[in-house]
């Protein structure tokens, strides 16, 4: 798969993000520039605290709002904004069956309980590697997210006997 960098936009194209083999993030932009990913001290970098996230999403402070860490295995994802949900290739024979499988998998999943998070706008997706004052050097996607509370919800589905997907549900929450 091509780097961001390397590949010219298409509307309508899926973009998908992929790691060097640990979780991707979701980070608000307003706080990129205090991410350090695997830079800074040894035993407790900001990539080693999203490495120990345990399941398949969980929250970080960074800053003065929190960071989304998509946990569990460095798979290959997308955002799909028609639907509100990061989508994660875990197994499938193309992109155009997982994605034809998207609906389904919305439908049949059995979510994980949900977390509340806070986020002052749009977000970035990449590597939790990298620091965030270097994310454009790596696959990314922005996310245009309006400033306020969603509800996170994952689950792993299997929609067949080759094809798993995780799904990262974001919700606007009301009241």
């Amino acid at each position: 798969m091509a780097g961001y960098a390397d590949t010219v936009v298409v509307p309508g194209a899926v973009r998908w993000v992929e790691s060097s083999g640990g979780p991707l993030i979701a980070l608000p932009e307003a706080v990129l520039s205090f991410w350090a990913g695997a830079d800074g001290d040894e035993t407790s970098s900001d990539y080693d605290r999203a490495c120990d996230v345990d399941g398949y999403v969980g929250l970080l402070p960074v800053g003065d709002t929190r960071a989304l860490v998509l946990g569990h295995e460095p798979a290959s994802t997308a955002y799909l904004p028609e639907h509100g949900t990061f989508v994660r290739w875990y197994a499938a024979d193309s992109e155009a069956e997982l994605l034809a499988d998207v609906p389904a998998a919305l439908a049949s999943a059995v979510w994980e309980p949900e977390a509340e998070w806070r986020v002052p706008g749009p977000v970035v997706l990449f590597d939790a590697a990298w620091p965030g004052r270097a994310f454009t050097d790596t696959d990314h996607i922005r996310v245009e997210l309006a400033p306020g509370r969603y509800g996170v919800r994952a689950a792993h589905v299997s929609t067949g006997p080759e094809t798993w997907l995780g799904l990262v549900r974001v919700s606007p929450l009301t009241g």
